[in-house]
């Protein structure tokens, strides 16, 4: 197992890309410490235990300073040391154009999605000093081009890419890496949030739009981003660091869906 007994926190844990990835690290031998300002994420530890594995659950919002420090308190207290730290926690919100773009929505995904990786990290990686470790942040594709109407949350993951590369340089001496994915649209319950479910017609129309210009012809599953979270954190990825990985299905490797746009068979090849 590639995380036999070591220890990783994993923001964002409750639904989604963060409790996949905690399932899939704690497969591989992991004691996960779920992390989420919802009491609910001990389903996710729950899940985990029922299947033989190791992790305890902390209720904590990332966004606030001294909920961050006690935490890093409280686990160099009854750990010592953490070996991988996974911020995964975000929000996101369509919200209109700049000029019409509420202060406090910018804010608020500001102060999760970007503060809130800051903070993790700042406080989390003085339990990595002594033996190295590994950090993951999730950032986007968003984070990498931008979207109509969530300019709060395109400059909160194009930040998050930067302050990874700004770690990876700062804390490679002591073994310690840092790297970011950019997810593309994953099915996750933020998906539901932002467009709807798929029993909705705003919904159904999103997916469908979303696998028309995506190249593989679908959407991710939080299983697959798993999978890179397990890489990034094992010793399989030693030597990689600074790095944001794209997991998109092919969306941003064109610079405009051309043929997608008005060749409609390229609607019915979808998955």
């Amino acid at each position: 197992m590639r995380m036999k007994d070591k220890i990783v926190v994993v923001t964002g844990a409750h639904t989604g890309i963060g409790a996949a990835s905690a399932k899939a690290l704690a497969e591989e031998g992991a004691h996960v410490l779920a992390v989420d300002v919802d009491k609910d994420v001990e389903e996710t530890v729950e899940e985990i235990k029922e299947a033989g594995n190791q992790a305890s659950a902390f209720i904590v919002d990332i966004s606030e300073q001294s909920e961050v420090e006690t935490f890093a308190e409280t686990l160099k207290s009854q750990y010592g040391h953490i070996d991988a730290l996974f911020n995964n926690a975000g929000v996101d919100n369509s919200a209109g154009r700049i000029h019409e773009y509420p202060v406090e929505v910018f804010d608020r995904i500001m102060g999760v999605d970007l503060r809130g990786t800051f903070m993790m990290t700042k406080y989390l990686i003085p339990l990595m000093l002594d033996n190295g470790g590994s950090i993951i942040n999730t950032a986007s594709f968003s984070g990498q081009a931008a979207d109509l109407y969530r300019s709060g949350y395109n400059a909160a993951k194009g930040g998050v890419i930067n302050f990874t590369r700004s770690t990876a340089i700062e804390y490679g001496r002591e073994n310690i890496r840092a790297n970011a994915i950019a997810p593309g649209t994953i099915e996750t319950p933020l998906v539901d949030k932002l467009s709807g479910t798929e029993e909705e017609e705003s919904g159904r129309s999103f997916r469908e739009t979303q696998k028309w210009v995506t190249p593989l012809g679908r959407l991710g599953s939080p299983d697959e981003v798993a999978k890179l979270v397990v890489f990034l954190a094992s010793d399989d990825s030693s030597f990689i660091t600074g790095e944001t990985i794209t997991i998109d299905g092919g969306v941003m490797a064109y610079t405009w869906p051309s043929e997608m746009l008005s060749d409609d068979s390229w609607k019915r090849t979808t998955k």
